[in-house]
Formats: C-alpha cells, structure tokens, sequence
C-alpha cells in the first residue's frame, strides 16, 4: 500500500485489477478535471448570455443536421448521450418554448420524432455566434492545433469504446429472480 492507503499504481493485484500507473493516473484526473471545468465554463457561458441553455443549444444542433430537422427521439437520446427520461424532460421544456415539437413516426404507432420548429431554429441561429464564442475561448485557443487534432482523435476512440460498452449491456441478458429474459434484443430492436 502506498501512502494514501491504495494500491501501488501500475501493477496488477490478486484479484486481476490492472491498477493505472503514475502517467496514467496523472492523465486520468485532468482529463475528469478539464472536462468538468470546460462543461461547467460553458453552461456558464450560456446562462450568463445566451437565449439557450447548452443541453438545449446541443439538441438543436443535432435536430438542425438532420433530414427535415426531424430525429427519432431515441435517436436524439443517443446523439446526446441522454436518457430517455432526461431527453423528454427537456423536450417539454423546449416544447413549451415552442423550439420543438413531438411528432408520430409515420407508419410507426409507438415511434416518436423530435422536430425543430422555425422559432427553434431562429433560437439556434441566435445562439450560435456566442456559443462559439465560448467554445474557442474555453478549448480551441487554449490548445495548438496539433493538440486539437490529438483531441479529436483520441475523443472518438473514446466515443467509440463507451458506445461498444454499451451495445455489449444491452445485449447481455437479464436475470430477474432465477429466470431467463423471454426477449434479450436491444430495446430498439424489440417490437
């Protein structure tokens, strides 16, 4: 044990925890320090300025780059990294602005579209100037440009290993009280 009371960094214990080394625990932390302070900088920046709250400012994006304004709302949940409850909480916020409305998917009785109204989009228009504004201030001048590209990168690996976690939960069944699942399918592709 070290000073702190944990287990030496780099090595691996008894029970198969690969421990993170100094360099890695050192990234680790800025990494969960720099993005907490960035977000919260950035809500900041919206609520002191903007007609839009960040999360609202995101779905409007996402909304503004799809065919017709129009996602699937869980298709919308999972461009946000959302839950479903989180998602539709701020949807009737939105709704309720009159920036958004929910739609029936044609020919899909359960299904649900998201779409940007035209006073969502003249708030999106509004808000994009300052939400940039933010955006290079808080990350992209305080980086070089190759420190950028290196972010880039190494974020849509990151991306891409916590959606594979997550397609591989949603695969695995569910024991409920001794029993197998009848139907252990991705919720998206249940019926």
């Amino acid at each position: 044990m070290t000073q702190a009371g944990t287990v030496p960094t780099g090595r691996v214990t008894d029970d198969g925890v690969r421990w993170l080394d100094d360099e890695q625990q050192e990234a680790w932390r800025r990494f969960l320090e720099g993005t907490s302070r960035f977000y919260e900088a950035l809500d900041r920046a919206h609520d002191a300025a903007l007609p839009l709250g960040f999360g609202e400012y995101h779905l409007l994006v996402q909304l503004s780059e799809a065919p017709e304004h129009t996602l699937r709302m869980s298709a919308l949940a999972d461009f946000l990294a959302l839950s479903r409850s989180r998602l539709t909480h701020t949807v009737d916020r939105m709704e309720a602005r009159g920036l958004v409305e929910r739609r029936p998917v044609p020919g899909d009785r359960r299904g649900v579209n998201c779409v940007m109204t035209p006073a969502g989009h003249g708030m999106l228009v509004e808000t994009a100037p300052g939400h940039v504004a933010a955006v290079r201030r808080l990350l992209v001048d305080a980086l070089d440009p190759e420190e950028m590209e290196t972010l880039g990168r190494a974020m849509a690996k990151v991306c891409e290993a916590a959606k594979s976690e997550d397609r591989r939960s949603r695969l695995r069944p569910t024991i409920v009280k001794g029993a197998w699942p009848l139907d252990t399918r991705p919720i998206d592709a249940q019926p």
